[in-house]
């Protein structure tokens, strides 16, 4: 399989800049979690388009930043993440981070779930959180500014 990084928009106009260099880190973070990349697509969209999918697909009535659906087979990473671009710009004044920054974490976060990551329990939310931080110390200084 190929790998390729697609982005796309569902009811929300802002574009995602550096293109290549989120995708060659995507690639880079995928190999250094041992997996092969696939295809993964990208999708920003409004709370009330990621709303609609939390409930028919999750049965799920809340909010949230980011659903992963995996697609990956054989150690093969593919899938889609669908980004809420409004929880990313809420999250990141609560957290007091760059959009950017937060985009970030949130789109590493999709792609360690696609890596077999889980954020379940206690022990998992911290394991993620290290490696989301691994992951973003390993952007490209273009990324970071």
């Amino acid at each position: 399989m190929n790998f390729s990084v697609n982005f796309f928009n569902e009811d929300v106009a802002h574009r995602i800049r550096n293109k290549r260099l989120i995708k060659d880190w995507i690639r880079k973070s995928v190999l250094k979690e041992n997996k092969l990349p696939g295809q993964i697509n990208i999708i920003l969209c409004s709370d009330e388009y990621l709303l609609k999918l939390n409930k028919d697909f999750l049965r799920h009535d809340t909010l949230t930043d980011i659903i992963t659906f995996d697609n990956s087979e054989n150690g093969i990473v593919s899938g889609d993440l669908y980004i809420s671009y409004e929880r990313v710009m809420e999250n990141s004044a609560v957290y007091s981070k760059s959009k950017k920054d937060e985009l970030h974490r949130v789109i590493i976060h999709g792609i360690l779930h696609l890596c077999g990551y889980s954020d379940k329990t206690d022990e998992s939310i911290k394991r993620m959180r290290e490696a989301e931080d691994l992951h973003l110390s390993w952007r490209p200084d273009e990324l970071k500014q």
